[in-house]
């Protein structure tokens, strides 16, 4: 087996390897909401010292690079749904040889959400 063969570059990969990559992307996308969660509530809390807090706390989120911010972030949070239920699919119904195909329709579901987003807010 090749070099290429064996990270998975080239031909299928194998059900570990795509297991593997998920459980990956999992834990990143868990550590952006972790990231994330606090500044969103540090937002909310700006709504209740009054309307000219939140104002200028929500002027921060209308430049580009900060909405775009926002759209990867709730791809992230769909794929850490949708991760979550496939992990509960293999764990509670064997679903093992479904490994890759889950993982697709996962992958799938947190592109759609994403760009579902991307074009309601830009």
């Amino acid at each position: 087996m090749g070099r290429l063969q064996r990270f998975g570059l080239i031909g299928a990969p194998s059900a570990q390897l795509v297991a593997q990559r998920a459980a990956r992307l999992q834990r990143h996308s868990g550590l952006a909401l972790a990231v994330f969660l606090p500044l969103h509530f540090w937002l909310l809390a700006q709504s209740l010292k009054g309307s000219g807090a939140l104002d200028y706390a929500l002027a921060w989120t209308r430049p580009a690079p900060v909405r775009l911010a926002e759209v990867v972030l709730v791809s992230a949070l769909a794929f850490h749904v949708a991760g979550g239920i496939r992990l509960m699919l293999i764990e509670f119904f064997a679903c093992h040889e479904f490994q890759k195909n889950l993982f697709v329709i996962s992958c799938g579901f947190a592109t759609a959400a994403g760009l579902l987003f991307a074009l309601n807010d830009f």
